[in-house]
C-alpha cells in the first residue's frame, strides 16, 4: 500500500519510519493479542513492539485483513516462522485455503 490509500492514514512513526496506520481499538486489541502465539518470550516483546510501531487507535480500518478460523481471530499479515511456513504449504496440499493455513500454522504450530 502506498501513502496515498486509505488503509495507511495515521501520522508518522517514531523516527520518520513510516505511517502508522489507524485502526478501530477492536483491530489494535486483536493485533496486540495475535502476539500471544509468537513462539518465544521475545518474539512476543518484538511482536507487540511492531504493533505499536505499525498501528494507531482512531477509526476502523476497513482494509486491514482481519480473519477468524478455529476460534483465533488475527489481523495482518502473520510473521509465520519457516517451520509455520511449512505447516501452511502441506495444508494448503491438504485442501485448506492459505488464509485458514496460514492462521491455524500461526496459532497451533
Amino acid at each position: 500500500m502506498g501513502q496515498g490509500d486509505p488503509g495507511e492514514r495515521g501520522e508518522q512513526a517514531k523516527g520518520g519510519e513510516g505511517v502508522r496506520q489507524e485502526v478501530s481499538g477492536d483491530q489494535f486489541a486483536i493485533l496486540l493479542k495475535q502476539c500471544r502465539y509468537a513462539d518465544t518470550r521475545q518474539a512476543r516483546h518484538d511482536c507487540r513492539d511492531a504493533v505499536r510501531a505499525r498501528y494507531r487507535i482512531g477509526a476502523r480500518n476497513p482494509l486491514l485483513d482481519c480473519r477468524t478460523y478455529s476460534g483465533v481471530t488475527v489481523c495482518g499479515p502473520l510473521p509465520l516462522s519457516p517451520v509455520e511456513e511449512e505447516c501452511v504449504t502441506q495444508s494448503v496440499a491438504g485442501g485448506l485455503t492459505r488464509r485458514r493455513a496460514e492462521v491455524e500454522c500461526f496459532a497451533f504450530r
